[in-house]
């Protein structure tokens, strides 16, 4: 008998504000054709006032429930990724517990930036796996705008906020044919300095503001992603040609054309939405994941791929057939 995480169902949330490349240029010295040629992004969602990390997370969790069709006391367990949660401490997968009216489950965050979505549905399918929960809301949730320097070009035109949920159940079965595959993680900490925020409460005291060099990390990012993604498909025994759906981190929409050639993978497999979302970090790849489901595109008995690069570096993927 083959026991794995099998995916319930997905839900997204996004803040009210839609800011476009058009009104950015009102206040930065950039302009709409400059973004779109570089990094392939037109708009992306803003948080208001009352809008959070957590209350995003929220909002996409139980549109998430509901597509599972689960209410939240079938949940045992809340893997939250975020680089910006609400407080300090305590981690916002408890805000998260507390407004769906969980008394009681396993609840905490998980930090690694862009890839943090990638860590926790990771995290969450070993304790699937291993008995210590049988549904689990894995979220990726993040108000990046609130960390960005406004007066960086380079940097504040390239993000956006979100948030993106899965509900992952447990199956046992003899053919073992559905869920989650294989996950592959890495991360090399000495790249600190390529892609950080320059604050902290251990440091600084403050919150900080995001830094990075985009060459770099885009050079990083292409060989990095290429190489974990013909890992996991290795680990489970597949090629390029058995994917249906590539869903990747949409950090620029040039590293993911990059990394479909190097992988020999026809763009039109390769779910975008970093055009209208922009980089959402750890909320990037549900996100991705739930609009294409959404809209048709992933079906069920569909065999996708998600990946991810982020600041550390940290970087990973996974293979599930949904």
């Amino acid at each position: 008998m083959i026991r794995r995480s099998i995916l319930m169902g997905t839900g997204s949330a996004l803040p009210a504000r839609i800011v476009s490349n058009a009104e950015l240029a009102e206040t930065v010295d950039t302009s709409d054709a400059w973004i779109v040629e570089r990094t392939g992004i037109r708009s992306r969602h803003i948080a208001g006032e009352g809008e959070t990390t957590a209350s995003l997370a929220t909002d996409a969790a139980r549109a998430a429930l509901d597509a599972a069709g689960l209410v939240p006391q079938d949940i045992d367990l809340i893997v939250l990724a975020t680089a910006t949660p609400d407080q300090t401490f305590p981690a916002a997968a408890t805000k998260v517990q507390a407004a769906l009216g969980i008394n009681d489950c396993i609840a905490f965050d998980v930090a690694a930036v862009c890839s943090g979505f990638l860590y926790a549905i990771t995290v969450a399918d070993s304790m699937i796996q291993s008995g210590a929960a049988r549904h689990a809301l894995v979220i990726g949730a993040e108000t990046f705008s609130r960390i960005l320097d406004w007066d960086d070009r380079a940097t504040c035109v390239l993000f956006g906020d979100g948030a993106g949920a899965v509900v992952l159940g447990v199956e046992e079965s003899t053919d073992g044919v559905r869920g989650i595959l294989a996950s592959k993680l890495h991360a090399d900490g000495r790249h600190n300095q390529l892609l950080y925020v320059d604050g902290g409460p251990s440091t600084t005291q403050t919150v900080g503001k995001l830094r990075m060099k985009g060459q770099e990390v885009f050079r990083h990012a292409v060989k990095n992603l290429a190489s974990v993604l013909g890992e996991v498909m290795a680990m489970a025994d597949l090629s390029p040609a058995d994917i249906d759906w590539l869903v990747p981190h949409q950090a620029n929409a040039r590293i993911l054309d990059a990394t479909a050639r190097k992988l020999k993978l026809s763009p039109d497999r390769v779910v975008m939405t970093v055009d209208r979302h922009a980089n959402t970090s750890a909320a990037s790849v549900p996100l991705a994941l739930d609009v294409a489901i959404r809209d048709g595109r992933i079906k069920t008995g569909d065999l996708i791929v998600l990946e991810a690069m982020g600041g550390g570096f940290t970087w990973g993927a996974c293979v599930l057939r949904v």
